[in-house]
């Protein structure tokens, strides 16, 4: 990325010595999550600011998952600009001595695919809301972008990489999207226009299109909340090896059922 686009995001630059002292030199118990971006840390820091302490989460680049400066500015590029209750807000970033680590507020309860098989904690009322929260993410990234008032760029984002692990939950249930390292930022009068690109995204969410145009457009995150939204009704995940083939994957299982009316019969009977 050019610099003079990365001096963008100056106010956002933290010392590496501030995040090793927050996660304890990124030590093992502080691993809360691994994923295609590298290693997730909890820690705590406090803000000269307010001096209050506040816990965060640090996703530190492991290169060797073939990730690397694209996908990590595209992540800053993108979060930087977005301001909404269920999308991830990015506190800051450290990019020194070969350390790539975004810096970001920490959510007590994990992933929504945590959480997906349990009908005690996670009742129908919460599921509800957590689909609705989704829902308007996506309808924020899709067309509300260029409606706030301190954004004056007309584009619309593309996520790419929607599903039950990049759905975060505060510790009231809240979701929060994450994940936006493969994100694409499109003009407005391009929302309709296949992005040729790489089939990028996780098994069992990804739009059968994608493969049939060679790119994404709005209408591929879509499919994917879809899919969300069924693991949330019946409570399982998306794609699960223990299963026979043909419930392997819950998108395909869930059109058969649609077909033949008979949806009912794959929501989960305890919710």
């Amino acid at each position: 990325m050019e610099s003079n686009t990365i001096s963008e995001f100056a106010h956002l630059k933290m010392p590496l010595e501030d995040i090793v002292k927050a996660t304890n030199n990124f030590a093992d118990e502080n691993i809360i999550g691994k994923g295609g971006f590298g290693t997730v840390y909890k820690g705590e820091i406090r803000f000269p600011s307010d001096w209050v302490s506040s816990e965060i989460s640090c996703q530190r680049l492991d290169r060797r998952q073939g990730q690397g400066d694209v996908e990590f500015w595209t992540e800053i590029s993108v979060l930087s600009n977005l301001d909404h209750d269920n999308i991830l807000k990015i506190i800051g970033y450290c990019d020194v001595k070969n350390e790539k680590i975004i810096i970001s507020n920490y959510y007590p309860k994990g992933s929504l695919s945590m959480h997906l098989t349990d009908t005690t904690n996670l009742t129908w009322n919460k599921r509800l809301m957590i689909s609705r929260g989704i829902a308007n993410a996506i309808t924020y990234l899709h067309q509300n972008i260029r409606r706030q008032r301190k954004i004056r760029q007309n584009y619309d984002v593309i996520h790419r990489n929607i599903n039950s692990f990049t759905v975060l939950l505060d510790s009231r249930w809240t979701p929060i999207l994450t994940g936006f390292e493969f994100s694409i930022k499109h003009p407005v009068d391009r929302k309709n226009h296949v992005f040729r690109c790489e089939a990028i995204g996780t098994k069992g969410y990804m739009d059968p299109e994608i493969e049939k145009t060679g790119g994404v457009t709005h209408k591929s995150d879509i499919y994917a909340l879809g899919v969300v939204l069924f693991e949330i009704m019946c409570g399982r995940k998306a794609f699960d090896p223990k299963l026979e083939n043909d419930n392997m994957f819950l998108a395909p299982l869930a059109k058969i059922h649609f077909k033949n009316d008979t949806l009912q019969d794959i929501i989960n009977p305890e919710l």
